[in-house]
């Protein structure tokens, strides 16, 4: 199974945070994204984040809860702490299946409410289309449509100008 990760950090040493969980991904890793500076979203009153897109390939067998399953063990490792109060709040690490694909090319759609597929909000947010169009840039986003028109469309569009590349950071491995 074929899955776009999305991640992000804001506390402590964000480029580290981004290195382990790429690095904890180890072989599944098929190519990873440019680093983003962005404006926090969702929550203003925090410090910015470093955003990367991973285009990863699991084990045939695995089902996206492979994928929600690692990437949950990332967080932890991170030490990312859940806010109750701030859903969107800082975070060490934060980690989302965007989208997945069975081996066929088939888009995975889940309706889970712990793992909806296609992610919910990805077609709303700059952070995540503007690094996947690094990696995959006729890439569309199932049930939404190709990146480049998502990303040329408000809101997204408009938080384009918030985003800064950060060509002095790679996380390729």
């Amino acid at each position: 199974m074929k899955a776009v990760l999305s991640l992000g950090s804001n506390l402590g040493d964000r480029e580290a945070h981004l290195r382990a969980a790429i690095g904890s991904l180890g072989d599944a890793v098929v190519t990873v994204s440019g680093v983003y500076e962005t404006e926090p979203w969702g929550d203003p009153d925090q410090p910015r984040y470093l955003n990367a897109v991973a285009l990863v390939i699991g084990p045939a067998d695995a089902g996206p809860r492979h994928w929600l399953g690692l990437v949950g063990e990332m967080e932890r490792r991170a030490g990312r702490e859940r806010d109750p109060d701030r859903r969107y709040g800082p975070r060490t690490l934060d980690v989302d299946v965007i989208a997945a694909w069975d081996a066929d090319g088939t888009p995975v759609v889940s309706a889970d409410p712990d793992l909806t597929l296609p992610h919910p909000r990805a077609h709303l947010r700059a952070f995540v289309l503007r690094p996947w169009l690094d990696i995959q840039p006729y890439a569309e986003l199932p049930g939404h449509g190709r990146l480049l028109d998502l990303v040329r469309a408000d809101p997204v569009a408009v938080d384009l100008a918030g985003l800064r590349a950060r060509d002095d950071i790679s996380l390729e491995t």
